[in-house]
């Protein structure tokens, strides 16, 4: 067994409910009732099966995705090398920073992996240094090159 959850039991509305909201999310003043008039259902339960959907992992996020250059930030992909016996305290360092988006961990020796986002690009460097000074670690910075966008759309 690998400790993963078995398939989400999904009923159609919660299968309509995740394809309407991979894109094109309404600006306005009421959006989930709009999306909710749009499936036919109430802004009550489109919010209920929401917060039902995120409570149970089978969305891990629901939000905006910023452009954060254009907003004058940065980000970068970063990575460590973490001795095993030092990794839960180390994830417990990084995760602290309000800097850290999110953290993974591979079966690499560069094992574990994060991305750093900032209001401003030198706020990179300012969360680099405080990351070695607290874990002892180097950290591999890795800055986007140039960048691609893929619109994935999954059916649920």
């Amino acid at each position: 067994m690998n400790g993963r959850p078995g398939p989400a039991a999904l009923d159609e509305l919660d299968r309509r409910i995740i394809n309407a909201l991979q894109g094109g999310f309404p600006l306005s003043d009421e959006p989930y009732r709009e999306v909710a008039e749009g499936l036919g259902t109430t802004e009550a339960e489109l919010l209920a099966r929401l917060q039902r959907l995120l409570d149970t992992r089978v969305l891990t996020r629901f939000g905006p995705m910023f452009q954060i250059e254009r907003l004058g930030g940065r980000f970068v992909l970063a990575a460590l090398a973490v001795p095993e016996e030092r990794f839960a305290d180390v994830t417990a360092l990084v995760n602290a920073l309000p800097e850290v988006a999110h953290n993974y961990r591979r079966e690499h020796r560069l094992n574990m992996w994060f991305v750093l986002a900032t209001e401003t690009p030198g706020g990179i460097d300012d969360a680099v240094r405080r990351i070695e000074a607290a874990t002892g670690l180097p950290v591999f910075a890795f800055p986007k090159l140039r960048e691609f966008f893929v619109d994935m759309r999954l059916k649920a």
